[in-house]
């Protein structure tokens, strides 16, 4: 594939509950056999949105633990602050995944690619488009 992507909170629900269209779901498939990574804020979002079902809890931790999470480190938290200061309506959830993207020279799979749109630099892909 040669290009290296971040999963999106939004689309690893989506992926797992199956709402993504044929195309988008082989596409993801292939991103997480390859190297399946995502930002820590992400595994926060997803384990914290569910609707508190034990069977779909268990499910999206164990389909987690597949993932390689990208630590907020210095050089994420440097640029969420900047990224804070420039997009005054990034909220800090999607500052934080858009500054691992970046930094990791990442492309985001998003579905809410207009919370992402203006960003500079920022590649954005959505897999309900594919």
């Amino acid at each position: 594939m040669g290009q290296r992507f971040l999963i999106d909170s939004n689309c690893i629900i989506d992926f797992t509950a199956k709402i993504i269209p044929q195309t988008g779901q082989n596409f993801i498939s292939q991103v997480i056999d390859e190297k399946f990574l995502i930002s820590s804020i992400v595994k926060i979002e997803v384990l914290g949105f569910n609707e508190n079902i034990p069977a779909k809890t268990l499910e999206l931790k164990e389909f987690l633990e597949l993932a390689t999470i990208l630590p907020l480190d210095d050089l994420v938290i440097e640029k969420t602050i900047n990224l804070r200061k420039a997009y005054r309506k990034l909220k800090l959830g999607d500052a934080i995944i858009s500054a691992t993207a970046l930094v990791h020279n990442l492309t985001l799979i998003t579905r809410n690619t207009s919370d992402f749109k203006n960003i500079e630099n920022l590649t954005i892909l959505n897999p309900h488009e594919l």
